[in-house]
């Protein structure tokens, strides 16, 4: 596992949005939306180096019948990959190292509204997200660390504040 979390780096904003620009031209009328979520959407968020990215689309079904487009893209086919509902993919450059995540559900789905609240919700509270930042950098320290050990690591805390991030969301409408 590549070990590194690094300083929030502005480059992120602009690499989603050239990422999202070619998966509208691969995906076409099966894309509603396209956001950038995870760490790497937070200003100043230490994170790893990869870009994450939400679609919601018209069906599961038609993104389907895009897989080959997306593996000419560049893109491993993950399938639901543990979550009913949603379409995973990863994107490994040249070097083998892994630069985007992808998830896909269908638009109105309530995993949309968890990642994009937040998302949201760590970038209205400076505080929450930078210990979410400090969590993460605890994480990768020591010799024995995995990606799923750290996935785990995080996973207390994720949940706890997409809680607090649902509610807060739910009160501003």
């Amino acid at each position: 596992m590549n070990k590194s979390v690094i300083p929030y780096d502005p480059v992120w904003k602009q690499s989603f949005a050239n990422e999202a620009s070619a998966l509208r031209a691969v995906l076409g009328e099966h894309v509603q939306s396209i956001h950038h979520i995870g760490s790497t959407s937070i200003p100043g968020m230490r994170a790893k180096p990869i870009i994450d990215i939400l679609l919601e689309v018209t069906s599961l079904a038609g993104l389907d019948d895009r897989a080959e487009a997306m593996r000419e893209t560049g893109y491993e086919v993950m399938g639901a990959y543990g979550i009913d509902g949603r379409r995973y993919y990863r994107k490994i450059d040249q070097t083998g190292t892994r630069t985007h995540h992808m998830h896909a559900f269908t638009i109105g789905s309530e995993h949309v509204e968890r990642h994009l609240a937040f998302r949201d919700y760590l970038i209205a509270h400076p505080a929450r997200a930078q210990d979410y930042s400090d969590l993460k950098a605890r994480l990768v320290q020591g010799d024995e660390v995995s990606w799923d050990t750290y996935l785990d690591g995080k996973d207390p805390f994720i949940k706890m504040v997409e809680q607090e991030a649902l509610k807060w969301v739910r009160s501003r409408t």
